[in-house]
C-alpha cells in the first residue's frame, strides 16, 4: 500500500502477502489522528447550484468512446439558517440536502478521435424539505441519523409515532438522495406530463433507503415526481427497502425488499416486471427471532434473490424509530450472538425461500456481485456472494458530521479508541454455499463457508465492478480505501481477486475521490488480434470518479485507465463538489 499520502501516483503490491501489515499500518495512523493534513470542509460546506451546463476545462484525455452522462448524487447543504430555534445543523452526513450533478461527456462529432468536451450541471431536490426545516426548526419527519433535538418532550414523540405521510407531497418535499437509476419498471414517469424531457430521453430516478423514489427531470435535475412501493403491489407498505434495487442484465426486471414493522418484522422480497410492469412478490418473511434491521444492499445471483439480514437491529420492531426520531438511535446496541441471517429465494420457479443460514454477527452496506457454479448431475448449485463487511456496526457512527470534519477533541472523538478503529475498518468477503435444485420446496439450514477475505486498505467501501459482469463471476473490484490519512477515503484500489493482487491511485494530500464508476470500452474501440475470451477485457474501460481537492476547494471529474489505474485526464471544476455517494453512467445513445 502507499507508505505516505503524499507519494503521489499508482502503487502496486500483493494483498495475499502482507495484507495484515497493512492493516495495522492503517490503524496504526488512524489512532494517531492526523487528520487536519487532509482537509474535507469544501466537500461539506458552502456548496451551491450550477444550473449550467457550464463548460469544463478538459485536461489530458477523456476517451471519446466514454461518451454520455454521468449522474452523481448525494448531500449538498446541511445547515438552514434563520429557523424559530436559529441554525438548524445535520448531525450525520446520510442526512444532508438533496443535489444532483450532471456532467455531459461530448464527442467531437467530426473527430470522435480527439478528446471530449464536458459539460457540468447541477440542482437541488428537496428545496420544499428544506423549507419546511427553515418554517419549523427541525425536519419535517424521521432520518437516518439526526440526533433529535432534546427539547421534544414526551408528547412531541408520542404525536411523532402516529404522524402520518403528507397527503399532497410535493417533488421537492422528501430528501432522496443515495443512489440513480433509469427506467425503473412500475413507476409512471411524469416526464410527458411535466415536459421535463426531449431528445427521448428516459427517466432518471433517486432513491433512498426507504420506500420512496422521486423523479427528477434527466436534463434540468428538477424534481418531477415522488412515488412510494406501495404502488407497485398494496402490500409494500412497509417504510424500508434497499437504496439499491437490482435489475436482470437480461431481463430487465428490477427486485428489491420492502420491511414492514409490526408485532414481528415481515420481509417482502419482490419482482417488477420490465415488460409490463406487473409486481410479484417472491417470498414472504417472517419470524419470531427475526427482527426488523436496516439494510442498504442485497444480492442476485442467476437464480436467486439472496437477502442477508445483519446484526444492525431495530428495536422494539420498529416503535423505536419514530420514538427515537431516526434509525441509528433506534437501533439495539450491537450484540456479537446476534447471528446475521441469510435466506435464498428462487426467482425463476416461485419456490419462495429455498435454504436459510447464518454467519458470525456484523455488519455490511454494500454487496458486490452474486454469481453460481452448477452441477446439474447432483442437482446442486454453488451461489457465491461478495460483500464488504464490517465486525460491527461502528462504521454507521463514524460518518456523523462532528468526526468528518475532526470538529471533537481527541478524547472525545468517536474514532480515537483502537477497538473502535479496527471496526470501522472494511474488507472484502466472498461467501459460498449450497443449494440443492431437485429436492421439495422448503426451508433447509444449509452451511456457509467464507472463501475470501481481503482487508483494508487493500479493499474499500463504495465497490463497483465492470457491470457486464453482474450476476456472473467476476475478477476485479474497484472501490474507495483509506492509507489512514483522512477521516473519509483517500485511495482508489483496484482488486484482482484471482490473484489477490492490488493496484492504488493516490492523488496528491487532500485530494477525495468519490466513488469509481467503471465504463467498459465498446467491442469495436478494442485491438482485437487472434482468438477473443471475453474475459481478458473483463478490465478494459475507464473509471470516473469525482475527487475535491480539500486545499484549492474544488473538485474534478477523474478518468483513470481501469486497467493501469493511471490517469487519462480531468475535467476540472472551479467550485467544490459535495462528498457524495452513488452515480449512474448512461452512454450516449441510451439517452
Amino acid at each position: 500500500m502507499p507508505a505516505e499520502a503524499s507519494a503521489m501516483g499508482v502503487q502496486e503490491s500483493f494483498a495475499v502477502d502482507h495484507q495484515d501489515q497493512d492493516f495495522e499500518r492503517v490503524v496504526k495512523r488512524r489512532l494517531a489522528g492526523k487528520f487536519d493534513d487532509w482537509p474535507n470542509e469544501a466537500g461539506f460546506e458552502g456548496l451551491t447550484e450550477v444550473r449550467g451546463p457550464v463548460e469544463l476545462r478538459v485536461v489530458g484525455f477523456i476517451p471519446s468512446w466514454a461518451a454520455g452522462s454521468l449522474y452523481r448524487t448525494g448531500p449538498g447543504g446541511y445547515n438552514v439558517e434563520n429557523t424559530p430555534k436559529g441554525t438548524f445543523k445535520t448531525t450525520h452526513w446520510f442526512d444532508g440536502f438533496a443535489h444532483t450533478h450532471r456532467f455531459d461527456i461530448i464527442t467531437d462529432p467530426d473527430d470522435p478521435n480527439r478528446s471530449v468536451r464536458v459539460q457540468y450541471s447541477s440542482r437541488h431536490q428537496a428545496k420544499d424539505y428544506v423549507d419546511a426545516i427553515r418554517k419549523a426548526g427541525q425536519l419535517p419527519g424521521l432520518s437516518f441519523g439526526q440526533r433529535q433535538d432534546p427539547c421534544i418532550g414526551i408528547f412531541g414523540k408520542i404525536m411523532s409515532v402516529f404522524r402520518r405521510e403528507d397527503p399532497k407531497p410535493t417533488p421537492a418535499s422528501a430528501n432522496v438522495c443515495v443512489t440513480v437509476h433509469t427506467d425503473l419498471p412500475g413507476f409512471t414517469s411524469n416526464l410527458k406530463q411535466k415536459g421535463a424531457g426531449h431528445r427521448g430521453n428516459k427517466p432518471i430516478y433517486l432513491a433512498t433507503d426507504a420506500n420512496i423514489i422521486q423523479e427528477i427531470s434527466p436534463e434540468t435535475l428538477e424534481p418531477i415526481g415522488l412515488a412510494r412501493q406501495h404502488s407497485l403491489h398494496p402490500l409494500l407498505k412497509g417504510p424500508l427497502s434497499s437504496a439499491h434495487a437490482q435489475r436482470d442484465p437480461e431481463t430487465g426486471d428490477m427486485f428489491n425488499f420492502n420491511i414492514d414493522m409490526g408485532p414481528f418484522a415481515t420481509y417482502r422480497v419482490f419482482r417488477t416486471n420490465a415488460g409490463d410492469g406487473a409486481t410479484h412478490i417472491l417470498a414472504t418473511i417472517f419470524a419470531l427471532d427475526l427482527k426488523p434491521a436496516y439494510i442498504h444492499s442485497f444480492f442476485l445471483s442467476p437464480s436467486f434473490v439472496i437477502l442477508c439480514v445483519p446484526s444492525s437491529h431495530i428495536g422494539y420492531m420498529g416503535i423505536s424509530v419514530p420514538w427515537k426520531g431516526n434509525i441509528v438511535d433506534a437501533m439495539q446496541p450491537f450484540d456479537r450472538s446476534k447471528m446475521c441471517k441469510w435466506f435464498v429465494v428462487d426467482r425463476r420457479t416461485d419456490r419462495g425461500v429455498v435454504a436459510t443460514f447464518e454467519s458470525p454477527a456484523g455488519f455490511f452496506f454494500h454487496s458486490i456481485n452474486s454469481f453460481e457454479e452448477r452441477y446439474e448431475s447432483k442437482g446442486e448449485i454453488d451461489i457465491f456472494c461478495d460483500v464488504i463487511e464490517y465486525d460491527s456496526t461502528d462504521i454507521i457512527r463514524s460518518f456523523e458530521m462532528d468526526v468528518l470534519l475532526n470538529t471533537k477533541t481527541r478524547e472525545d472523538s468517536y474514532v480515537m479508541d483502537e477497538q473502535r478503529i479496527r471496526n470501522c475498518l472494511p474488507r472484502l468477503a466472498r461467501y459460498k454455499f449450497r443449494v440443492h435444485t431437485n429436492k421439495p420446496q422448503k426451508n433447509r439450514q444449509t452451511g456457509l463457508e467464507r472463501v475470501l477475505e481481503i482487508k483494508a486498505p487493500h479493499a474499500g467501501e463504495l465497490p463497483t465492478i465492470n457491470p457486464s459482469y453482474s450476476t456472473r463471476k467476476h475478477r476485479y473490484v474497484y472501490s474507495l480505501a483509506t492509507c489512514g490519512a483522512s477521516t473519509l477515503n483517500d485511495l482508489i484500489v483496484k482488486t484482482d481477486l484471482v490473484k489477490g493482487r492490488t493496484i492504488f491511485w493516490n492523488g496528491p494530500v487532500g485530494h477525495t475521490p468519490g466513488e469509481a464508476i467503471f465504463v467498459p470500452r465498446p467491442k469495436q474501440y478494442r485491438n482485437e488480434g487472434g482468438d477473443v475470451n471475453e474475459d481478458d477485457y473483463e478490465d478494459d474501460g475507464v473509471l470516473l470518479s469525482v475527487v475535491l481537492d480539500g486545499f484549492g476547494k474544488t473538485s474534478y471529474l477523474l478518468c483513470l485507465d481501469a486497467k493501469t489505474m493511471k490517469e487519462l485526464g480531468r475535467a476540472v471544476c472551479d467550485w467544490a463538489i459535495g462528498h457524495g455517494f452513488h452515480g449512474l453512467h448512461l452512454e450516449t445513445g441510451v439517452m
